[in-house]
């Protein structure tokens, strides 16, 4: 199954030398030629880190900040293609207490003024998925600046997932489609999933081949509900603050342990010759 999305540029010349001793221990056993095009994560644990550790809950998000320069620089060293995150829901816009999402706002404007430049010698591009319009006017504009400051590079395109819920997303690809339609005449009948996927926000990148979920928290919150329906998911108990470049590539590791079928069979499955046509079922 070929991935959907923009067609990817010449990679960029390998950089694993740059990798840590821990990461090329975990990197040498891995298949390249297997590497995921697209990774999702998503962060969770931020507030509990702090919480074992008695610390108030802005010290958990600085240092879940921290993570994601740390993870963003090992993905860019393997030149992983995409690599998208999910920072800041929708739910947390509604429901968390102001004071946290006024600083969260403030920790994104942080973030990216302090690590454009780290970005930059990196190769890394910065993208966003969500209602971004929604984010208060100094938050947007500072995601603009970094977005263009880093457009020209060819590595790793980091996507921020932010004001983002996939359920809102897929309201909002509906509501692109059917004016569409409308202005184009054309019948509902005429509805194919391609149609679907290029009013999505991640229109222009591949499907996540591999989803990691930190915390040990075994749901989806709400994200990339339409693109990871047959992606796999890997779940840790290791907090976000706690997640390293190391702990990418051993996900990376179970991923390419596993077998991807897409509803297909796979080749432990057993004897595929079979006569259905002669097989009697028992009733019930």
């Amino acid at each position: 199954m070929q991935p959907r999305g923009e067609s990817l540029s010449p990679s960029p010349a390998s950089r694993v030398n740059e990798l840590s001793a821990e990461e090329r221990a975990v990197y040498a056993a891995l298949k390249p030629e297997r590497l995921p095009q697209h990774v999702a994560i998503i962060m969770d644990g931020n507030g509990r880190w702090a919480g074992r550790r008695s610390l108030k809950r802005f010290v958990g998000h600085q240092q879940g900040a921290k993570a994601v320069q740390l993870v963003t620089e090992t993905a860019s060293r393997i030149n992983l293609p995409w690599l998208t995150l999910y920072a800041f829901s929708l739910e947390n816009n509604l429901r968390r207490p102001r004071a946290e999402v006024n600083f969260l706002m403030r920790l994104l404007k942080t973030y990216l003024d302090s690590n454009l430049e780290r970005m930059r010698k990196n190769n890394v591009r910065m993208r966003y998925i969500g209602r971004t319009h929604d984010l208060p006017p100094e938050v947007q504009d500072k995601m603009r600046w970094a977005e263009e400051a880093t457009a020209r590079n060819t590595g790793t395109t980091l996507t921020l997932a932010l004001n983002y819920g996939g359920r809102s997303e897929l309201v909002d690809a509906f509501r692109g489609l059917a004016a569409e339609m409308k202005n184009k005449h054309l019948s509902l009948d005429h509805i194919t999933e391609e149609d679907v996927h290029r009013h999505l926000y991640t229109a222009q990148m591949p499907d996540p081949d591999l989803l990691i979920r930190t915390s040990g928290e075994q749901r989806i919150s709400n994200f990339l509900l339409w693109q990871i329906a047959y992606t796999e998911i890997f779940v840790t108990d290791r907090y976000w603050p706690d997640f390293r470049g190391v702990h990418l590539l051993e996900a990376i590791a179970d991923f390419q342990r596993r077998e991807r079928r897409y509803g297909g069979i796979g080749e432990d499955s057993g004897e595929v010759e079979e006569d259905f046509e002669s097989i009697k079922i028992a009733a019930s």
